[in-house]
């Protein structure tokens, strides 16, 4: 039996301790944010947060998060809402096919709880060495949003609120 924290509640699976991660959130915990990709740990669709740092879920055991917090995209909302983070991904509509969106916010996420105030070539870096590499994705308004500290000064690029 393999119990870790799952979005802040404690959840058990009785698995073989080789199983995926990603498998025992797709298969055994219905957690659908999370996605399988390529299975080789090179797209980023699996993307969680282990602790606070990104980890490839479909190449790591779940096992290895035996006693620790995983959290997913489902995990970011604040309350019932987005967060701010998946807020303004939403508002610059920075999804085309949308199958990565989840790893690439969960790796934003990651960014932004190391530094709060990241610069540009801190959001370049960040993303440029992310596994979530498929073309599809507008890294624009990540790096759009992510130069904000907070959503006081974000106004969305393409969307006009009225």
């Amino acid at each position: 039996m393999i119990q870790f924290k799952l979005n802040g509640q404690t959840v058990k699976s009785n698995v073989a301790n080789n199983t995926s991660l990603l498998n025992v959130l797709a298969n055994d915990l219905q957690v659908n944010g999370t996605k399988y990709g390529c299975g080789k740990a090179q797209c980023g669709a699996c993307l969680v947060l282990v602790d606070g740092n990104p980890v490839k879920s479909c190449v790591s055991p779940v096992s290895a998060v035996a006693g620790r917090s995983v959290t997913t995209l489902a995990g970011l909302k604040e309350g019932d809402k987005p967060s701010r983070l998946q807020q303004a991904f939403i508002d610059e509509q920075a999804a085309q096919c949308g199958y990565c969106t989840s790893g690439m916010i969960i790796q934003a996420q990651a960014l932004l709880d190391r530094n709060p105030k990241p610069t540009d070539s801190d959001v370049r870096a960040a993303l440029g060495v992310a596994p979530t590499t498929v073309s599809c994705v507008p890294c624009y308004a990540l790096r759009r949003r992510l130069e904000y500290d907070n959503t006081t000064n974000y106004q969305p690029s393409r969307i006009s609120k009225n």
